[in-house]
């Protein structure tokens, strides 16, 4: 078999694993050649997201189901396999991934100027840990997977971070690591649960999706899932740890946070937790719902109020999150796609955000909005760059955001139209948050002379800028290319969504369902 055969064959598979093969290689890399190992790194990333085309280019838009899906004996006598694919709901999330990672490194030249060999180590495992995050459907894989991404993020905030780092690193990973360690009993009992049912031991997602749990059950183990995701996400009120890692965290950490890893819990949800316990997710909705339109106005109001640029962004990202849940839970296509189009759009503008956030950072040492003021007039291609990401951000009609935006409202407003009312408000107060912030930096007088000394962005950073602002237009002016791509296999998650909460429905005593039937009939 020829090496361009074999890849074709095991491409998902050298995407998880491209990467830490990178890391591995960069342990030989002498210490001080920083230069070198920071080439070499975004060498690897590049590699990584021209492979990940070849998935777009070979996906069939008309396959519902896995595709390019790789099987393999892992402890047999377990259940277990190494299992990869991919499908409508996952492709934009792993190509958000793979795209947004050399952006991220080639931000980092002059940001990270010690211990670079480690730092390029741990972002390449952690690229593993996420591309694996969004391809394994072996629940044993995904939740290696999923812990595996604690660990170097763990260490780009403790180690490169801010003043506190230490504090945000250690609750940025036990907030995430108690819900987690909830989700592996839940695994754990749905295993058990199918070989009950079955005579058969497997974490076979596909076949976990044939399999009818008793109501009860689902509840318990839909309670668990959810804590897990929420934390992750984060909705209100497990959001807690997300501003202090955030603001700790180095640039491409921060970075990295807002554009894949907090995508893991909004993920998580749909594939894991509406997918396996419909009629559980049915019958939290109401709570998760009102939890999400919170979210989106609390996120809101309390970036109105914040005096550091980097933190009025991670509050934005709690506002922004709660779109992205309210959409999920309106189990219907609008709903559905707006909310995986929207994790991309958040993905590309808030990263873009923490980018822009990173380069005044590095030219003054201080993100305070007082600080700044009339910056327009020295550096206007920086201007014109955090004003474009500042527009797609609040969802001006012609950026990404809009879209987004727009099809979640939509989608919410068919199952129940004051969710989407007042989650409309929070786009009102995002235009206010940003805008008002932004008028601050970058319009008025200038009273602090040492902005009259600022450079304008070098050639590296408009490189690493431009592909941001594409995307941003280009998913705002053409969205069909993204949507498309989604339409069947969210249309087969609807379809089973609802076939499995009537199966679940049907074997189980009234009283049980109760609460469930009294939703519907809302809806």
């Amino acid at each position: 078999m020829t090496g361009i055969a074999l890849l074709d064959q095991h491409l998902l598979s050298v995407l998880i694993a491209l990467p830490m093969i990178g890391a591995a290689l960069l342990l030989f890399f002498p210490r001080g050649g920083n230069d070198a190992i920071r080439k070499f790194t975004l060498l690897v990333t590049t590699a990584e997201f021209l492979l990940s085309l070849a998935v777009v280019a070979r996906f069939d838009v008309a396959t519902a189901g896995m595709q390019l899906v790789e099987r393999a004996p892992w402890l047999p006598q377990y259940g277990i396999s190494y299992i990869v694919g991919v499908d409508g709901i996952s492709l934009w999330i792993l190509m958000l991934t793979t795209f947004i990672m050399p952006i991220t490194i080639l931000s980092t030249w002059s940001a990270v100027t010690k211990n670079v060999k480690e730092f390029m180590v741990f972002m390449l495992i952690l690229e593993t840990a996420m591309v694996g995050v969004f391809l394994a459907t072996d629940l044993f894989l995904f939740y290696i997977f999923w812990e595996l991404v604690l660990i170097p993020m763990y260490f780009l905030i403790g180690v490169w971070g801010g003043e506190r780092r230490i504090y945000a690193a250690i609750k940025f990973f036990l907030y995430t690591f108690a819900g987690s360690v909830l989700m592996l009993v839940a695994i754990i009992v749905l295993y058990f649960h199918h070989h009950a049912v079955t005579g058969v031991y497997t974490m076979d997602l596909m076949k976990l999706y044939e399999l009818t749990i008793p109501v009860t059950l689902q509840l318990w183990l839909f309670a668990a899932f959810f804590l897990a995701f929420a934390f992750k996400v984060p909705m209100f009120p497990f959001h807690t740890w997300l501003p202090d890692a955030h603001v700790e965290a180095p640039t491409a950490g921060s970075v990295i946070l807002a554009a894949v890893l907090l995508k893991m819990g909004t993920y998580g949800f749909l594939r894991f937790a509406m997918a396996l316990f419909p009629v559980a997710a049915t019958d939290w909705t109401p709570l998760i719902a009102v939890l999400a339109v919170i979210g989106v106005l609390y996120g809101a109001l309390v970036a109105m109020v914040q005096k550091d640029v980097k933190k009025l962004v991670a509050y934005s990202s709690v506002s922004h999150l709660g779109f992205v849940m309210l959409g999920l839970f309106a189990f219907n296509l609008q709903g559905i796609e707006g909310a995986i189009l929207q994790m991309v759009n958040h993905g590309v503008s808030t990263g873009a955000l923490f980018l822009i956030v990173g380069i005044i950072y590095e030219r003054r040492h201080t993100r305070l909005i007082s600080e700044f003021g009339g910056l327009a007039k020295v550096v206007p291609v920086f201007a014109l760059c955090f004003m474009v990401v500042t527009l797609s951000s609040i969802g001006v009609p012609g950026t990404n955001g809009f879209v987004g935006e727009f099809l979640i409202l939509l989608g919410a407003f068919k199952v129940q139209k004051w969710y989407a009312v007042v989650a409309a408000t929070g786009v009102i107060f995002a235009a206010v948050y940003m805008l008002w912030m932004f008028q601050r930096v970058m319009f008025g007088k200038i009273t602090n002379e040492e902005n009259l000394r600022l450079t304008d962005m070098n050639g590296r950073e408009v490189a690493y800028m431009l592909p941001l602002l594409l995307f941003i237009l280009w998913i705002g002016i053409y969205p069909q290319p993204f949507l498309r791509r989604m339409d069947a296999s969210v249309n087969a998650f609807v379809t089973r969504f609802e076939e499995k909460k009537q199966a679940a429905l049907a074997g189980s005593p009234a009283g049980e369902t109760m609460l469930v039937r009294y939703f519907d009939g809302k809806k």
